[in-house]
């Protein structure tokens, strides 16, 4: 099986275990699989706006196997990295949730929400409902100084809905008002990783994920392999595009392909799939699974651009023939 020979996997949840309310289908019952395998499960999230509690709580409800210590958020890796900046009980201004204000509040910072209480440091993470007149605090606070920090720097988020404002968007509010960018705690950014290493002791780590310039760059800038899913951000032709920092280990359709023994990719072929190029063109000959017809494109693909990237127009015949 896929799992085999890893002793942790390091989880994405927007996309990947869930979208918004509801499971992607078969993701629960994959992961109560796995850890029955004897692999750990970590839920690592760039979404800072829930406590890690809540997070198992919902994940539970889902039906997938969770408690609050499986859960690594962003908040978290954040918090740890103004702790190890700022004095023991600082005030760090929080604009954010609820995840992120515990999380502060669990390395001994003090959690406040106005500038004049002169924290040492702002914090930033998305949540519901997030008002201007925060912003404009952590805008007053920025600019008297304060260190600015940020769960994440994801621009969207998926939804049952469609992809919606994330974080990295909301961050630039107060970043051009004040001309100062954050530093960011959450994937592609080494903080979040080390946050899950830490605390899960992971050997022999894989990151799942489905966003290539979050979790696989994280996955690529932490030294560690990397599964791609098909249930969230990621499409067939962004991965065939991929430059080399965004290329994925492996690529599956879903969470069940960590059950399955992964095929043989090599040379451009996959399964009963062969891609080679013909006139500027990567195109698939033969038949079989959609799946494994991507990777086989992949393999081809990568193999050509090297350290660069190849054409959208290059792989339409791909695309085409896996519809």
């Amino acid at each position: 099986m896929l799992i085999d020979g890893y002793d942790t996997l390091l989880l994405d949840l927007d996309g990947v275990v869930y979208l918004g309310s509801h499971a992607v289908p078969g993701a629960p019952a994959a992961l109560e699989r796995a850890q029955e395998h004897g692999v750990r499960l970590a839920y690592v999230t760039n979404n800072a706006s829930r406590t890690p509690a809540a997070i198992a709580a919902h994940l539970r409800e889902l039906g997938a196997p969770a408690t609050a210590a499986d859960v690594v958020t962003s908040a978290q890796a954040a918090a740890r990295l103004i702790a190890e900046r700022v004095p023991p009980g600082a005030n760090v201004l929080v604009v954010g949730g609820s995840g992120l204000r515990l999380a502060v509040r669990d390395r001994g910072l003090r959690p406040v929400s106005t500038a004049a209480e002169s924290p040492a440091a702002v914090v930033q993470g998305i949540a519901p409902g997030l008002s201007y007149g925060l912003l404009a605090e952590g805008t007053l606070a920025v600019r008297q100084g304060a260190l600015f920090v940020a769960s994440n720097a994801d621009s969207t988020m998926p939804t049952q809905r469609g992809e919606l404002p994330g974080n990295g968007a909301m961050v630039r509010v107060i970043a051009a008002a004040t001309g100062v960018e954050p530093i960011y705690a959450g994937k592609p950014d080494p903080p979040l990783h080390r946050e899950s290493m830490i605390r899960t002791r992971a050997k022999r780590p894989l990151v799942v994920g489905d966003r290539l310039d979050t979790d696989i760059e994280g996955a690529a800038n932490a030294g560690v392999e990397s599964l791609l899913v098909l249930t969230g951000v990621a499409r067939p032709v962004d991965v065939l595009t991929a430059e080399p920092r965004h290329r994925p280990t492996y690529v599956a359709e879903d969470l069940g392909a960590l059950l399955q023994p992964y095929p043989e990719v090599r040379d451009g072929a996959c399964g009963g799939w062969r891609a080679a190029w013909e006139d500027g063109a990567l195109r698939l000959h033969g038949d079989g699974s959609r799946i494994d017809g991507l990777r086989a494109a992949c393999d081809a693909a990568w193999a050509a651009a090297g350290s660069g990237r190849t054409e959208e127009d290059a792989v339409k015949p791909v695309l085409d023939r896996l519809g």
